[in-house]
């Protein structure tokens, strides 16, 4: 794992955060320019230009779509096209790359809306597989698919696999790959780089960081695998608001600063948590002896900001979360300020009553680690 700060004859993550998906200055013009409100443009004549209608193009994404792909792949010729959520992103790679007869393999512990999307597939004609992120599991159920999608680290469980050693089997076997890139975000993993064909994420998380904001977005370098993208975005019409996008574009100049405050929180969180019996089944691939630590270690770049854990009972669990003030008991994860649930609520993943996934905010760090512990003590029998 590098320092996260400079790569090699390139500018640093702060740097490129900052002024990501600027326009070249005007004078007298603002540096980032406000949205653009318009369902329709000037448009006498032929059509040409990038701007004629609001559900196909806008300056405002125009910006924001440059910004995300200069950090996602530094120097490189990609196209991101930015969605009105994560799970519409998700949607538009899936149901733009499958066909009726084709094959797709899935993480089984993947974010908990993907068994509804592998439903939703199957019901197409489409053949869905699912192994776990874990031990590069996926990679026995490779012949014959027609996309790999990836989750690393997994969410909630925290796992990662060998997105290399996945993407280089896959496409061996004439087989795309997307990789869901939201708890890394492209500060912590270049999932282009590392050989996938889209990099695909939520940017209501650590994006943008700020709760704020439903966001999402597909990056990739594939002219004719970008072109079905956004010819689905245009069928279903799942566009961003310019507002959420100047919103999105505004809050990717902390982006750096935020995510360097809150990874090292959660590696402070994690390390405060290792030391609590009652604490079971603790998941950070930051901390040096975590399942996922060595593989993660090669091609992360910073570990995230979220830590899961799991407490002996439901009611445990629960007066944990009560206990807490300065963490919302609340669903999400990324933002500023910390979050924690207990993710069998929702009823769609497979942990236990007492897992709890937790996200480290921006707080400072001593205060929100005495507030974990003093919380678990106070929640005791």
């Amino acid at each position: 794992m590098s320092d996260g700060t400079k790569d090699e004859g390139r500018t640093g993550d702060g740097t490129r955060a900052v002024r990501a998906g600027l326009p070249e200055p005007v004078k007298h013009e603002p540096t980032l320019p406000g949205p653009v409100f318009a369902a329709h443009f000037h448009l006498p004549g032929e059509v040409t230009g990038p701007y004629a209608y609001g559900r196909d193009d806008n300056p405002t994404w125009t910006l924001l779509e440059r910004a995300i792909g200069e950090l996602e792949a530094p120097g490189q010729d990609v196209e991101t096209l930015v969605f009105a959520s994560g799970m519409a992103a998700i949607s538009s790679v899936l149901f733009s790359q499958l066909r009726s007869g084709d094959a797709v393999v899935l993480p089984s512990d993947g974010y908990q809306v993907l068994p509804l999307v592998g439903a939703q597939l199957e019901a197409y004609g489409i053949e869905v597989r699912t192994a776990p992120t874990g031990g590069d599991a996926q990679l026995e159920l490779l012949d014959g698919a027609r996309l790999l999608w990836i989750e690393s680290p997994s969410n909630p469980g925290l796992d990662v696999c060998d997105i290399r050693r996945l993407a280089e089997a896959a496409h061996a076997r004439g087989a795309l790959v997307a990789v869901d890139n939201t708890l890394a975000t492209p500060l912590g993993q270049r999932p282009l780089e590392l050989g996938a064909d889209f990099s695909v994420a939520s940017g209501t998380k650590q994006l943008t960081g700020h709760g704020d904001v439903l966001l999402g977005y597909v990056t990739g370098r594939d002219t004719e695998a970008m072109a079905a993208v956004r010819r689905w975005r245009k069928i279903v019409g799942a566009i961003a608001g310019p507002m959420e996008a100047w919103l999105a574009h505004r809050s990717i100049a902390t982006l750096q600063l935020r995510a360097d405050r809150q990874c090292a929180g959660a590696l402070a969180v994690a390390e405060a948590l290792r030391r609590r019996p009652e604490v079971l089944d603790l998941r950070y691939p930051g901390l040096p002896d975590d399942p996922a630590h060595e593989v993660a270690k090669q091609q992360m770049r910073r570990y995230g900001c979220v830590v899961s854990f799991t407490l002996p009972t439901r009611a445990r669990a629960e007066r944990f979360l009560r206990a807490l003030r300065l963490v919302e008991d609340a669903t999400s994860f990324g933002g500023v300020r910390s979050t924690a649930e207990r993710r069998r609520r929702w009823g769609g993943d497979a942990v236990p009553d007492g897992f709890i996934r937790m996200s480290v905010g921006a707080e400072d760090t001593e205060d929100l680690v005495a507030d974990v512990l003093r919380a678990l003590d106070e929640s005791a029998d």
